[in-house]
């Protein structure tokens, strides 16, 4: 249960990444859009792959 929880909060946390990118390319800060780039696919498939190893797996 605890893992579970854990899988959803780092969603959000990929989630806030994606609009970090978005906000980062209309200010033309394009070192801030790699590293929250990058932030949100490592956060992202960590958060994927724990929710489907809890619920398939």
């Amino acid at each position: 249960m605890l893992i579970l929880v854990t899988a959803i909060i780092i969603l959000l946390v990929a989630i806030l990444c994606v609009l970090a990118v978005f906000r980062e390319v209309k200010n033309k800060n394009f070192f801030a859009v790699a590293f929250a780039g990058v932030s949100a696919l490592i956060f992202g498939w960590f958060s994927i792959m724990t929710l489907y190893s809890n619920l398939f797996g």
